[in-house]
């Protein structure tokens, strides 16, 4: 079950909605036969069980008691927040358990439990969403690595800024009375992620294809330190047709054959623009290299002067 991009429920409704943090890793389906064995398949249904060595003990926490489970796998910073650019190094091993279990050593990945749909012999995709998560509390799995993250019902308001101060992805928002729908986008869940605001100089763009040929398919953009230009990534949502036309003008005004970064992105067929346009992004969250997640456009910013933004 996917939950779908919406908005905060208001507080005349937030009863009727649990509000979990949203996690930023790897949906994965656990099966537990209840013979000592654990299958784990991600979210298009591959096998990635040898992939996280560290996830087998699991398979006696129920002792005995079959079940299948629905989770996130992520890799946690220093302050415990799932970080997804940590567990892409965790992924696509499952062909080589030795490297495996090697990283599984160095970078440990972490199991955040949050549905229950089949338990004791017993298919539970029928039942609302409160009551499978009381059956899934009461398992009480809690180990080294998995656990079962706190569900809030209500309070959504004070769940929103905690998550925004706290510098997390986002939440979702899981309607109390709603059934378990596998492999259906729901209206019943909900996804509200956190985005922040930043300031960019635009240094280059990258062409579009099809509609949008001859039109910047992508902006190439920076923020500026000890008076340098250093790449902050690539913007390529958020602007509407006629938004995008009149930025391809603009482009085109201050076209350059110099890179105006401090290093060249390792952009294929990027174009250079003198950097005098600043634009404001919506993103998620950086990289550890600084670089933006999830940027989509928002709007040119004229008022200000392009040797002074900075990314927050």
């Amino acid at each position: 079950m996917l939950a779908t991009p919406g908005s905060l429920p208001s507080p005349a409704v937030e009863d009727l909605y649990a509000f979990e943090v949203k996690q930023d890793g790897q949906r994965a389906t656990i099966y537990l036969p209840g013979d000592g064995t654990l299958r784990v398949r991600a979210r298009g249904g591959t096998d990635i069980t040898a992939t996280y060595p560290e996830l087998l003990p699991l398979a006696e926490a129920l002792g005995g008691r079959p079940a299948v489970l629905d989770g996130e796998i992520v890799a946690l910073d220093d302050q415990g927040h799932s970080d997804f650019e940590r567990l892409q190094q965790r992924m696509g091993l499952a062909g080589s358990p030795a490297k495996a279990a090697r990283m599984a050593a160095r970078m440990p990945a972490h199991l955040m439990l949050f549905d229950v749909v089949h338990l004791g012999g017993r298919l539970l995709t029928k039942l609302p969403y409160a009551e499978r998560r009381g059956l899934l509390e009461n398992l009480g799995l809690a180990g080294p690595a998995w656990s079962t993250p706190a569900a809030i019902t209500g309070h959504g308001g004070e769940a929103w800024e905690t998550v925004r101060d706290a510098g997390l992805e986002g939440l979702i928002a899981k309607r109390l009375t709603s059934r378990y729908e596998p492999g259906v986008r729901s209206k019943n869940w909900l996804k509200i992620k956190v985005h922040r605001l930043a300031d960019v100089v635009i240094g280059g763009w990258v062409p579009g294809r099809g509609r949008l040929t001859g039109l910047p398919g992508a902006v190439l953009v920076g923020e500026r330190h000890d008076g340098l230009l250093h790449y902050a990534g690539s913007v390529g949502t958020g602007w509407s047709h006629a938004e995008r036309t009149r930025l391809a003008a603009l482009l085109k005004v201050a076209a350059t054959g110099t890179c105006p970064f401090a290093k060249v992105p390792p952009v294929t067929g990027a174009r250079w623009v003198l950097p005098r346009l600043v634009g404001e992004v919506r993103y998620t969250s950086r990289t550890r290299a600084g670089r933006l997640r999830h940027p989509s456009w928002h709007r040119l910013r004229p008022d200000l002067a392009p040797d002074g933004p900075h990314l927050t």
